[in-house]
């Protein structure tokens, strides 16, 4: 099963590095997409050039794909799955919860020279980030690329509700499956609460797990492909 992988904010393809192997081992096809606007060099990508990366990738799959979006990018998969129901076997949500018709996809800091760059370790002090050591979070820092404010304040735009019969998993990272359902119930998540087949998981890792549990994480995205039963 094609597995497409979608970083979110400030990652690129190579995110999954550690991913992408663990998953081939276990006999699927990884495809870890690089975004427009995020290592692609183009500061005047949008929302929707992300979408259509990821739509494209979707398409490639001879047999169709699990789409996997990672925080603030949960959006993108669910947008994929809205556009494809028919060719998404299922999502994995990871770390984030997907954004719903007409909500603006991931304004959270403010802009400099046209980009939304990563706001420094001191946002994300606590459990996002207590599992991840100095020489890493310096590699992230290194590697983070500044998200265009075509993408960031693009607006989110659902249309087949299809997508909420497709199996789906959220993987809870820095919050736990019974805060994740809290949130549910509580209407936090509107798109969540009205999918049909969700699963929640749990991974012990902060909110970057694709760098600290690359093995586990692999296995959990590997559960969630239909051929894996």
């Amino acid at each position: 099963m094609h597995i497409v992988l979608i970083g979110g904010l400030w990652l690129d393809g190579t995110a999954w590095d550690a991913v992408v192997p663990e998953l081939t081992r276990l006999g699927h096809t990884p495809v870890a997409v690089t975004l427009p606007g995020q290592g692609t060099g183009d500061a005047s990508a949008t929302l929707e050039d992300q979408v259509a990366a990821v739509i494209a990738a979707v398409d490639a799959a001879p047999e169709g794909a699990v789409v996997v979006g990672h925080s603030a990018a949960c959006s993108l998969a669910w947008l994929a799955a809205d556009a494809r129901p028919e060719k998404v076997a299922s999502v994995v949500f990871i770390g984030g919860f997907p954004e719903e018709d007409g909500a603006t996809y991931a304004d959270f800091f403010e802009p400099v020279d046209g980009l939304m760059e990563f706001p420094g370790w001191e946002k994300f002090e606590g459990p996002d980030s207590d599992d991840m050591d100095d020489e890493l979070k310096a590699r992230f820092l290194s590697e983070a690329h500044g998200v265009p404010v075509g993408v960031t304040r693009g607006v989110v735009h659902l249309r087949d509700e299809r997508r909420f019969a497709l199996p789906s998993v959220l993987v809870c990272p820095e919050f736990s499956p019974d805060q994740a359902k809290e949130w549910i119930d509580g209407g936090d998540t509107p798109e969540l609460a009205k999918i049909e087949h969700l699963e929640l998981v749990d991974i012990d890792s902060g909110h970057w797990p694709m760098f600290t549990q690359p093995a586990r994480l692999a296995r959990l995205l590997a559960d969630a492909a239909p051929s894996a039963g």
